[in-house]
């Protein structure tokens, strides 16, 4: 099966499609849930998680509206038999992951309709049928997928992170959640172009994915102890700098070292031969 999606630019081409679709659905979805989760936040007595929604899915938003465009290209990029068109179709389908995953949680939270699961679940499907457009190998498919937990969850820290901000008494404990903010955001951007890089099969992947970890690690263990002291109960900020602990670990094993070394002489050689 595999080799009959390997390489399947009609696929592809069917795929880009549904994504340009999904990006049109990520507006749709987020204009109708915006302004009622505000609201239902406010009514439930959380304004601080009001603000964050404000924020946050307002961005998201751009985001996936803008991966639709993506998708737009990759269309083109399918229809010319470029060989570019799978990598940039995953890239779109990591965005939108995001954008349709967060939004499920605060209308959960309070008993409203989480529409955006479709847009989680139908680009999780484009980026596993991407990846196999683009023949990726399963070892390394699965570590970007591992890679793309680390993503989504060290951007949710950051999320925590303005509510926690708005919450907390002014002093240490409110500095500890906003000088962290930015950091997870900016390891969860690192993570994405560390999945970017492992499957084009760039020798820098692995010193990409050692800094992304360190950026969740450095972003979410400090919020993460700090909110077990102030709550007295494990911290959810705690979830992505362990498991970026544990990528960490496995990235320096010297099996791991030596798979991305290979599948980068892989790739390297197999764009040799194509051009």
């Amino acid at each position: 099966m595999k080799n009959s999606i390997k390489n399947n630019m009609k696929l592809g081409a069917i795929l880009a499609v549904v994504g340009i679709g999904v990006g049109l659905l990520v507006l749709f979805l987020m204009v109708s849930i915006y302004q009622v989760n505000i609201d239902g936040k406010i009514a439930d007595g959380r304004p601080d998680e009001a603000i964050t929604v404000r924020i946050v899915f307002a961005m998201l938003s751009w985001l996936g509206v803008s991966a639709g465009a993506l998708w737009m290209m990759v269309l083109y990029g399918f229809l010319t038999n470029a060989r570019w068109a799978w990598f940039w179709g995953t890239m779109a389908a990591t965005i939108q992951i995001l954008a349709g995953f967060f939004p499920m949680i605060p209308p959960s939270s309070i008993g409203l309709p989480a529409p955006t699961v479709w847009v989680f679940l139908i680009a999780s499907v484009l980026w596993f049928g991407m990846l196999l457009i683009g023949g990726i190998d399963w070892k390394i498919l699965a570590l970007a997928f591992v890679g793309g937990l680390a993503y989504v969850l060290t951007f949710i820290d950051g999320v925590g992170a303005i509510s926690r901000f708005q919450t907390e008494a002014e002093g240490f404990i409110s500095s500890m959640y906003g000088m962290s903010q930015m950091v997870n955001w900016w390891g969860a951007a690192a993570w994405a172009v560390f999945i970017a890089a492992l499957v084009k099969g760039k020798a820098w992947a692995l010193p990409l994915g050692i800094f992304a970890a360190g950026m969740s690690m450095f972003g979410g263990f400090p919020v993460g102890v700090t909110d077990i002291i102030v709550k007295g109960r494990f911290s959810m900020f705690l979830v992505a700098p362990i498991l970026s602990t544990g990528i960490l670990i496995y990235l320096l094993l010297p099996n791991t070292r030596k798979m991305l070394a290979d599948w980068s002489s892989k790739t390297e050689s197999r764009n040799i031969a194509a051009d």
